[in-house]
């Protein structure tokens, strides 16, 4: 009886020896937590953004991550509000008037030269302020699902992969990699702007940077932007030949408003992933059960994909690309629509519209395709705007749109 019993508890033993390390998904927990109304939407230096930061240690923990910020994983920032919006953030030691933000960071040491940073912004709006579309009267909590718990969920997620990768691997990967939580994103892209001034690694290492902002609305289409293509030679190849599920729209500028930008200004390599915006951007109405689950886990396998691909490859040379904010248009006007940034046909997709403004009062839908906007032709978001830059407060114009298989000819007052 005592051999049988031995024979089973050596049995157990070596089934458990040989059963294989399985990367944990828990991007749906994830999004659920950083997404509760009781971290009151993580604005920069408040309780709840606190709150969100001790969820990430905890997280990094579970997963293995050593910490590589300047207080354990933390690596705390103050700055003083802007109250010129021209001006450039002043981060200081001086307690007066200050916030105090923390980038949240975990690294994978894996011995090499090289270091991939992969990040995503964790703060939020708060209760919405300046920042916020929301025109209610009652102050609401904006809990940024998709904004951006959801670049959080899918960064975790990849850590947690890469991880495990690198544990069970026989030869472990040819770069280190830094995980980066980043806050103050919506203040002026803050957090990554720190960073970029004050690396906790050797800043000459990093080979490149992948940031993830708003991947959480996944259309039925499939579309996913990916941004900073043309900031290194390889990049538009690899993305190409490891695509099998997405209808890619490409950007080659490193330029855009969210934190890779930041890197790209060091002259690093930068990839930026984007789902699109919709009627709840930066409102109370982001929440955790709109998300497209299934498509961040397949935007999950796409990154992971790209930086197996990448890792053979060395340190990639970063080129310089066109700033294509410095291009755009000033205007003191605006129709009050949600453009569509992933629409890649002719004019200009209407993703959504806001009451009480020109748009909605000319009668414009979401989906029609602004063509013609007073004298001038749209034929993407770049001519729409140099359209609507020409003119003012108190205006009347033209404006044709298409609705399916219809032309619609109307004006809107401005």
């Amino acid at each position: 009886m005592k051999k049988i019993v031995l024979f089973v508890v050596l049995a157990s033993i070596l089934s458990c020896k040989t059963e294989p390390k399985v990367a944990e998904s828990k991007i749906k927990e994830d999004v659920a937590f950083l997404a509760d109304d009781k971290l009151e939407g993580r604005q920069t230096g408040t309780d709840g953004e606190k709150k969100a930061a001790k969820y990430l240690i905890k997280r990094y923990k579970e997963i293995g991550l050593d910490p590589k910020g300047t207080k354990g994983y933390l690596q705390p920032f103050s700055f003083k509000p802007k109250t010129d919006p021209h001006k450039e953030v002043e981060f200081t030691t001086n307690a007066d008037s200050t916030i105090t933000g923390n980038n949240v960071i975990g690294y994978i040491n894996n011995g090499a030269k090289s270091t991939i940073v992969i990040g995503a912004h964790y703060d939020h709006l708060g209760f919405g302020g300046e920042g916020s579309l929301f025109r209610g009267e009652e102050k609401a909590v904006h809990n940024g699902a998709d904004d951006n718990a959801s670049g959080v969920a899918v960064m975790l997620n990849l850590a947690s992969r890469l991880k495990v990768k690198n544990d069970t691997a026989k030869v472990k990967d040819n770069n280190n990699y830094l995980f980066m939580a980043f806050s103050g994103e919506e203040m002026g892209l803050l957090g990554s702007n720190y960073f970029s001034k004050n690396p906790t690694i050797d800043a000459a290492s990093i080979n490149y940077m992948i940031n993830m902002d708003m991947v959480g609305r996944m259309k039925a289409d499939s579309t996913l932007a990916v941004y900073g293509t043309g900031t290194s030679p390889l990049f538009k190849q690899t993305l190409k030949a490891n695509n099998e599920k997405f209808k890619l729209i490409e950007n080659e500028s490193g330029v855009g408003p969210s934190d890779h930008t930041s890197f790209y200004l060091i002259d690093i390599p930068v990839l930026h992933f984007f789902t699109g915006q919709h009627e709840d951007y930066h409102r109370p109405g982001d929440d955790s059960e709109k998300l497209n689950y299934e498509g961040m886990r397949l935007i999950s396998d796409y990154i992971y994909s790209v930086i197996t691909d990448l890792d053979d490859n060395g340190e990639l040379a970063f080129r310089k690309t066109k700033n294509e904010s410095e291009e755009t248009p000033r205007f003191k006007v605006g129709l009050g629509v949600v453009p569509d940034y992933l629409f890649d046909g002719k004019g200009m997709r209407i993703d959504g519209t806001r009451e009480d403004t020109p748009a909605f009062n000319a009668g414009l839908q979401k989906g029609d395709v602004v063509v013609k906007l007073g004298d001038s032709t749209v034929t993407d978001m770049m001519s729409y705007m140099r359209a609507l830059s020409v003119f003012d407060k108190g205006d009347e114009a033209d404006i044709t749109v298409k609705r399916k298989e219809k032309t619609i000819e109307t004006k809107v007052n401005f």
